[in-house]
């Protein structure tokens, strides 16, 4: 019996020794490079991922399709920014919310993931100079969590003109969570008073209903701006203009 409970204790050790205990920077990518973008007259800088990281919750590291196309509508329709206040939902890297400081007298940059506002807070700080009119804050704000929307709302009582996504509904599980949160901060300002831009891109017809169907149950309506369906990135994207019914 014995001989057999130390053959036993040998073979735990063993399987211990071959778990490798990996630190969670081994899935981390902060390679970032000072990338420029053009939007229109519009030339902006920021430090960004060529590649994703090899964690998939940190898609926010790069810039993506969906961000281009808000990108180019706002450029092209930059009187709808002129002296907005402006809350981004999934910000990144901050390329949106970059372009509005150029118009916006505030915008409030969010994001869930500490590691992506990390980057969010470096590219805000590379351009609050060149926005010194403007008033840029990040915070983190998960969908869905009452408490983080809280926090933002105690400084920002009186909300937002405008609601910012950009290519931000990719798990299908997130988007009543998303909705949850954009149908508050609407209901702060009233019907026609404020309203989400959702640039969106479509990469499974089951996330097409989705959004459709969740704007339908939260009592809005979702408005496809005219001329804005596009191929971005060989996929097909579109401006949604989304307001309360």
């Amino acid at each position: 019996m014995g001989s057999e409970s130390e053959k036993g204790r040998e073979e735990e050790e063993e399987e211990e020794e071959d778990i490798v205990c990996l630190d969670e920077s081994f899935f981390v990518n902060d390679d970032y490079q000072l990338t420029t973008f053009t939007f229109g007259s519009n030339v902006l800088e920021l430090y960004c991922l060529q590649s994703a990281s090899t964690d998939f919750d940190l898609t926010g590291q790069l810039v993506w399709p969906g961000a281009m196309l808000m990108n180019g509508y706002l450029s092209d329709n930059a009187d709808i920014l002129q002296g907005c206040s402006v809350l981004e939902f999934g910000s990144g890297v901050g390329i949106t919310g970059v372009l509005c400081s150029r118009f916006c007298r505030k915008v409030v940059f969010t994001d869930h993931n500490d590691e992506v506002l990390k980057i969010l807070k470096k590219n805000i700080e590379l351009h609050e100079h060149s926005s010194p009119s403007a008033e840029l804050e990040a915070a983190k704000l998960e969908w869905g969590n009452t408490d983080h929307l809280g926090e933002i709302l105690q400084k920002h009582s009186d909300g937002f003109d405008l609601i910012l996504g950009a290519d931000i509904c990719f798990q299908q599980s997130s988007v009543p969570l998303l909705f949850d949160s954009v149908e508050q901060l609407l209901r702060i300002r009233g019907h026609g008073n404020c309203k989400f831009i959702l640039a969106y891109v479509s990469r499974a017809r089951q996330m097409d209903s989705a959004i459709l169907k969740e704007g339908s149950q939260h009592g809005m309506l979702m408005n496809e701006v005219p001329g804005t369906r596009c191929t971005v990135g060989n996929l097909e994207g579109v401006i949604f203009e989304i307001t309360l019914i």
